[in-house]
């Protein structure tokens, strides 16, 4: 009778326990699914890949304020849930992030929360000052143009990396690199100092020394012959006549130097009257190189000057077609008639 009783006792606790495991089942899986809805499924309700850009002032609304126009409705509410609970809103990380379409909620917190960065293209370009180049670069960094323009324009600054504010120009290889959005100043300009030691590494530096002139002042001359012409081929022609012109302790009386003296980029033609302008930059008052670069330069300049063409020429004037190319001269009675063949066809064309 007793193990009767027993039975149905046990029987009974097994109906009893199955009446409320079906129940607990139901309520774990609508648990699952739900997690998966809300964490699994797609962030992005985009259809090709956006950026976030999160930086110093922003807070963890700021940053869902960001995302919200990437999101899902469900993507966000699955964020917005995870981050509280993983305690993100306290940990925030600067930086570039790439949200793909085919992302998961939860593999974009944990992008965001690890501070897995996409890397921004940076271009430098052949600034002609340095607070241009900060502006163009805080377009891409999270730096601040006042920020990077005060350290260029800082003697204590360019002397820590082996320059002055003459020279500092010539620290930059105009080129497009890999860096990541929240980078510092000092990492940028570890970077810049890096890539130039490459770039005058082996038959560069040698090239330099059979010219007699420094890497700096291969720069600067660089830079006078880029604003000279736009024609690549005819670079290393320029660079023989400004290099007969040294040799001979003439001065360069390139017009380029007389824009960047003045500041006045916009000048189509230089007049008499403004070659006695008082500047160290201006080469038709002085003989030799001025004290810097009048612009980033080139590798094309660089390299112009390099694999400079050995001549004779002295004088060089634009040519009167327009051509963008020049015409060279031995004497400077040559040079003169060129001289006033282009005058002519500028008075022609009205250009003042």
């Amino acid at each position: 009778m007793h193990r009767f009783f027993d039975k149905v006792i046990t029987k009974m606790r097994l109906i009893k326990a199955k009446y409320y495991l079906i129940p607990a089942a139901i309520c774990l899986f609508g648990i699952l699914a739900a997690g998966y809805y809300f964490f699994l499924t797609d962030f992005s309700a985009q259809e090709d890949v956006k950026y976030v850009y999160i930086d110093d002032d922003d807070s963890f609304d700021s940053v869902c304020y960001k995302l919200k126009p990437i999101a899902s409705l469900t993507g966000m509410t699955g964020f917005s849930v995870m981050a509280r609970h993983t305690d993100y809103p306290n940990h925030l990380r600067t930086g570039r992030y790439a949200i793909e379409p085919n992302m998961g909620t939860f593999n974009v917190l944990r992008r965001l929360k690890n501070g897995q960065q996409e890397p921004v293209q940076l271009v430098i370009p052949e600034s002609r000052t340095m607070d241009r180049l900060a502006a163009q670069l805080s377009r891409k960094l999270m730096l601040d143009s006042a920020e990077i323009a005060h350290a260029l324009l800082d003697s204590e600054y360019c002397a820590h990396l082996g320059y002055d504010t003459a020279t500092i120009a010539c620290l930059f290889v105009p080129n497009t690199y890999e860096v990541y959005w929240n980078t510092t100043l000092e990492r940028l300009m570890e970077r810049m100092q890096k890539e130039h030691d490459k770039f005058w590494d082996g038959a560069r530096t040698a090239k330099a020394t059979e010219t007699g002139l420094t890497e700096n002042e291969i720069c600067t001359l660089a830079s006078i012959i880029d604003e000279e012409t736009a024609n690549q081929q005819e670079k290393p022609m320029v660079a023989g006549m400004y290099l007969n012109r040294l040799r001979q302790n003439m001065p360069l009386q390139a017009d380029p130097t007389i824009k960047f003296a003045m500041k006045r980029f916009e000048l189509k033609r230089i007049y008499r009257g403004m070659l006695d302008f008082d500047s160290p930059w201006n080469t038709y008052r002085n003989t030799g190189l001025p004290p810097g670069p009048i612009k980033i330069a080139s590798v094309q300049g660089i390299d112009a000057v390099l694999n400079h063409v050995e001549h004779d020429y002295l004088y060089m004037c634009a040519n009167e077609d327009f051509s963008g190319t020049h015409r060279f001269a031995v004497t400077y009675k040559e040079h003169q008639e060129n001289a006033a063949r282009y005058a002519k066809a500028l008075n022609e064309r009205g250009i003042k």
